[in-house]
């Protein structure tokens, strides 16, 4: 822990405001970031994290407030400034182009040219050195970045921040798609840069995460700092969310109602496979049952529910709703039998961002509302305010664009989606990816009382302890069969790792 009384601040910010068409974002920030520490920031979504994030990075121009640092004080003109003097930002959003290689991206912007032609070795030298210090220089720079999976595109864009003579990195929500085993190598490389003297400002809504890896922590709330410079072992987990929320969060998952004996069946999947990915995996959801997949990212997890959906073409087996078999492959089959997904990238898989939110909250169901050629825009947004209103949704304002909400809005627009289409069976991939905790516990209330009035819905999480404890059954997922299948009561988190490294070892 560092000794604040003896350590100069790298960055000092005191009483930062940022206003948006009359909306304000920020209302009086004060930060304080010691050099070799991490500071960690939360805050639910919509306390203005984000527009913090990108004030630093020179992304936002602050309206008011001062910005100090290594004592003397600044205004960070754009991004490159913010590099400049030592900034590097890794947003939550992957900001990796897909077209480029590994190196590519590692240094784009700051190339290595000579003569203005690009000093290819040198590029893929220096990069492969940061990439093994990242844990992975198993790693071609010369492979295209579209061809990597979402953690491993994380990777890059870590590698990135390192590419440049970094005094702070702010990660924010670092961990998102990464497994249990990538978080100890993100952790790890945290470490070394902490010990070399470069501050970390992370942010993460888990918060057993800011308990490992963090030294202090600051707390925003609608703008406004809340508290700052707590220490992370001295501050109980309920002081924390009672300010973040302005309330204490108890038993934040809801308890399961007992399922009736002669409950239906209401998704069957058998001996489904898809060549190469997943074979032979068979299981039932009854109406009012939550059943969890639980599996490291890569065990095939989200290929499973994607191809029980339709959105990829099984290549053996059957899926059935209500007792009638579906055509695979086919989204229109599944949804037209009533199905629903929820994917694990909603912002570029589930939601058109740009359209307001009534129309996301339609989109399954956009015929109902055509008649002869003419759209009833009124009827259809008034069946989305009902279901966006019975939700909660925040800011209750339909015609608002979808990109403007918190992630735990956005997902309520994707259930809303589901619940005027009338769906019976639920697919739910991370639906509580960047999700703060007070929004975290009114998801679940709400994936619970879906499942009371009957609905069958398969929950996925890279969080096991989630998996746990929203699901009634859980099926554990290794390399693309389901090696153990038992309720959730009757197994922890560390009977999954078990059940999941073995059966990877097998």
């Amino acid at each position: 822990m560092i000794n604040d009384d003896q350590v100069v601040p790298l960055l000092t910010v005191r009483g930062l405001t940022k206003s948006f068409a009359g909306v304000q974002a920020l209302k009086g920030v004060d930060l304080e970031i010691l050099p070799g520490e991490v500071h960690c920031v939360l805050g639910q979504n919509g306390a203005g994290k984000s527009t913090l994030i990108k004030t630093l990075s020179g992304v936002n121009q602050p309206d008011a407030g001062e910005i100090i640092w290594r004592g003397e004080p600044i205004s960070i003109s754009d991004p490159v400034a913010a590099l400049e003097l030592g900034i590097a930002t890794m947003y939550q959003e992957l900001d990796v182009v897909d077209g480029l290689s590994i190196a590519e991206n590692i240094f784009l912007g700051h190339e290595h040219a000579r003569g203005g032609i690009t000093q290819r070795r040198k590029t893929a030298r220096q990069a492969q050195q940061i990439m093994a210090r990242l844990g992975h220089g198993s790693l071609s720079v010369n492979r295209e970045v579209s061809s990597l999976s979402a953690a491993n595109k994380q990777i890059v864009s870590m590698a990135r921040a390192l590419s440049h003579d970094t005094r702070l990195i702010v990660m924010d929500e670092p961990s998102a798609v990464l497994d249990s085993e990538e978080v100890k190598n993100l952790f790890r490389v945290v470490r070394e840069l902490t010990a070399a003297g470069i501050a970390v400002i992370y942010i993460s809504h888990r918060l057993e995460e800011i308990r490992q890896i963090g030294d202090r922590i600051t707390v925003i709330k609608d703008g406004r700092t809340m508290a700052t410079n707590l220490s992370v072992a001295e501050t109980p987990t309920q002081d924390l969310i009672r300010l973040m929320t302005g309330r204490t969060v108890e038993n934040v998952f809801p308890a399961a109602q007992p399922l009736a004996p002669d409950a239906p069946v209401v998704l069957s999947v058998k001996e489904l496979g898809l060549r190469g990915v997943f074979e032979d995996v068979s299981f039932d959801v009854r109406a009012g049952e939550i059943v969890g997949l639980a599996g490291l990212v890569g065990s095939g997890r989200s290929e499973i529910i994607e191809t029980v959906y339709g959105a990829r073409k099984a290549t053996s087996g059957s899926v059935s709703i209500g007792g009638r078999a579906i055509t695979t492959g086919s989204v229109r089959a599944g949804v037209h039998a009533g199905m629903g997904l929820s994917p694990e990238e909603r912002k570029s898989q589930g939601l058109i961002l740009d359209e307001p939110v009534y129309r996301n909250v339609t989109l399954a169901t956009f015929t109902r509302w055509a008649r002869g050629g003419f759209l009833n825009e009124r009827a259809e947004r008034s069946a989305a305010r009902t279901q966006l209103e019975a939700l909660e949704l925040r800011p209750a304002d339909p015609d608002r664009p979808a990109r403007t909400l918190s992630g735990g809005n956005q997902q309520k627009i994707l259930l809303a989606r589901w619940l005027v289409h009338g769906t019976r069976v639920l697919l739910l991939d991370e639906p509580t990816r960047g999700v703060d905790v007070g929004a975290r516990a009114e998801i679940y209330s709400l994936i619970r009382d879906l499942a009371a009035q009957g609905a069958a819905i398969v929950v996925i999480s890279s969080e096991i302890e989630e998996v746990l404890g929203l699901s009634d059954r859980v099926l554990v997922v290794a390399e693309g069969r389901v090696i153990h299948t038992t309720d959730a009561s009757e197994i922890d988190e560390h009977g999954v790792l078990d059940l999941v490294m073995k059966g990877s070892a097998a």
